[in-house]
């Protein structure tokens, strides 16, 4: 029987990838690698081939890859023109069948991961995980792959259930089989754009593993940096950027909640705010430009596959080994988002009067701006409260297709029209939730409706100037008139740094009960230092502070975030 020569970055040869699951990570990722010409070890570039489970939704998408086409819809700049490309040249290809994956030197994962109550939901990833074990049994004798999670996980997930997994298949880490995670940083409408530009994590059960994944990746990551690290830091990391920035929703949330009741404008507060911590961005003017600073901007709600479910995952191991009831800053965020779809609806009745007998049309399904992503979108939770309660409404979406799997879920496709005309045509209350271009450039339209008795902006679309003088009655969230008072943006910096401190105390005990319970040598252990710079290196901003106590619970006016509340009582005990 032949030895195994070990792998390492000189001796590595790569001739096929493979990539399960083309969506808005995996779709990306693939054409970008075929169309890289990869060569390692090998004259000829590196084929990519795609694995797409048959599916009712999504078992299209095979067909559409092998013509040479993007499955991703909305506004994707770049990502046609490279699958495309790749495709002509004959480096991408797609297939149901797992079988294909048998003898890849690296195969990328890249299927959608939940939450079901406290803890993942990992379903559809074992599914595909299944198949993929019983392909690669069928591996040649002298070859060892690594297998890639592009997909977030929780913390430990790596280590236990996925190590354990493939052990079921004879197939052992470190001998067999190389296991690797690099959690995605992408986002819809960009998703090129930040593959090449993003910093990457790449983490690994072993040493070898994350030097490899460098290797692979500066392939496309041409403009960013890959950190190398251990699989258990990259799981928490990547949790991390998501709960944070759900956190800083929340506080933000709760800050502009109070300016619209104390008619405060609560964009200039932010913009002095984040002066204060050195953390400013655009976003203020910009509603297509992605926040980044401390203090963030509320909207609608908070939507997407990671930020709801991200903290939970984080949070996982803990609360299954017993925690009851935690103080978490990360767990309370969660109530405090939840909120803000209902909250919304009912500060429009504040602005307008009673809506509840008016024909509203939501414009925004999707739950970020120009794309067709619907997942926990925060229209489709107000379109819910608002059928129950028997208010006459319908939606609009120039992206969001009728057959979109959560609209059909919540069973709205009924209530979702493509054309902006009708709907505006009979709307009496419009409330704008996603901040789609074609909303930006149709302004005029939108508030021409014939019927409009007011406008609700609830994503930061419109400026106020602009229905000044036009007679038409506009709300939205943190559109006060108020200036701040220099009082309030001190109590409000002294509650985010209180809040911030906080979270970094939580954090602080999460990484210790970990290393405690399941970093098994020293290469596996985590330490803060390095999960505080990693988590810096998101694009978005993820900031992480020190943990330190806060000795004085800031108040104004009888007002202190809940948050900050709850940061001071972690930083007590």
């Amino acid at each position: 029987m032949n030895k195994i020569t070990p792998i390492n970055p000189e001796n590595w040869r790569v001739k096929k990838i493979g990539v399960i699951g083309p969506g808005i990570v995996g779709m990306p990722m693939a054409s970008l690698l075929a169309n890289a010409q990869i060569k390692i070890g090998s004259d000829t570039p590196a084929k990519v081939v795609i694995v797409q489970r048959q599916s009712v939704n999504s078992g299209w998408k095979v067909n559409a890859i092998n013509q040479g086409k993007s499955v991703i819809g909305g506004i994707e700049p770049d990502l046609d023109r490279i699958t495309k490309s790749a495709f002509d040249a004959g480096t991408l290809s797609a297939t149901t069948d797992y079988s294909n994956l048998s003898d890849a030197d690296v195969i990328l994962v890249s299927v959608q991961t939940d939450k079901k109550g406290l803890e993942p939901d990992y379903g559809p990833l074992f599914e595909a995980l299944e198949n993929l074990g019983k392909a690669l049994q069928n591996k040649p004798a002298d070859k060892i792959p690594m297998i890639v999670f592009e997909s977030t996980l929780a913390p430990t997930t790596m280590d236990t259930l996925i190590r354990d997994h493939f052990k079921k298949f004879g197939l052992e880490e470190g001998k067999d089989i190389l296991l690797g995670n690099s959690p995605n940083r992408v986002m819809p409408g960009r998703l090129v754009e930040r593959i090449a530009k993003s910093d990457k994590l790449a983490g690994g059960l072993s040493p070898v593993t994350p030097m490899l994944i460098n290797k692979l990746y500066s392939h496309i990551v041409t403009q960013g940096q890959v950190f190398k690290t251990n699989s258990l830091t990259a799981e928490i990391v990547k949790t991390l950027e998501n709960a944070y920035r759900d956190v800083r929703i929340a506080f933000s949330a709760e800050i502009a909640r109070y300016c619209d009741e104390n008619n405060v404008d609560f964009y200039k507060l932010r913009e002095k705010v984040n002066e204060l911590l050195s953390q400013s961005d655009l976003a203020n003017d910009r509603p297509n430009e992605v926040p980044s600073g401390g203090i963030l901007i509320p909207t609608l709600g908070v939507g997407g596959h990671c930020l709801p479910k991200d903290g939970i995952l984080l949070w996982w191991r803990k609360l299954e080994s017993g925690s009851k009831s935690p103080s978490s800053l990360i767990i309370q965020s969660r109530n405090i988002n939840n909120q803000s779809p209902v909250l919304t609806f009912h500060q429009a009745e504040k602005a307008f009067g009673d809506i509840s007998k008016m024909k509203i049309a939501m414009l925004g399904v999707a739950y970020r701006f120009n794309s067709e992503d619907t997942r926990n979108s925060p229209t489709l939770e107000l379109a819910n409260f608002l059928r129950e309660n028997k208010v006459d409404y319908m939606m609009h979406d120039p992206y969001v297709k009728f057959d979109d799997q959560n609209v059909l879920k919540y069973n709205q496709q009924d209530f979702l029209m493509h054309n902006l005309d009708k709907v505006l045509s009979d709307a009496e209350i419009i409330i704008v939730g996603t901040a789609h271009k074609e909303y930006i450039d149709k302004i005029d339209t939108i508030t021409s409706a014939p019927k409009l008795i007011g406008l609700m902006d609830a994503c930061n679309i419109f400026k106020r100037e602009y229905f000044s003088g036009r007679n038409i009655p506009y709300a939205g969230i943190g559109r006060g008139v108020g200036e701040p008072s220099p009082d309030f943006v001190g109590f409000v910096f002294d509650s985010f740094r209180a809040m911030e401190k906080g979270l970094a105390l939580e954090l602080n005990n999460l990484i210790g009960f970990y290393n405690e319970n399941y970093a098994h040598d020293e290469f596996n252990k985590v330490k803060f230092e390095d999960v505080q710079y990693l988590a810096k290196t998101c694009s978005t901003g993820c900031e992480i502070a020190n943990p330190e106590k806060t000795d004085v619970l800031p108040v104004y006016n009888g007002f202190t975030p809940e948050l900050t509340k709850l940061a001071f009582e972690i930083s007590q005990n």
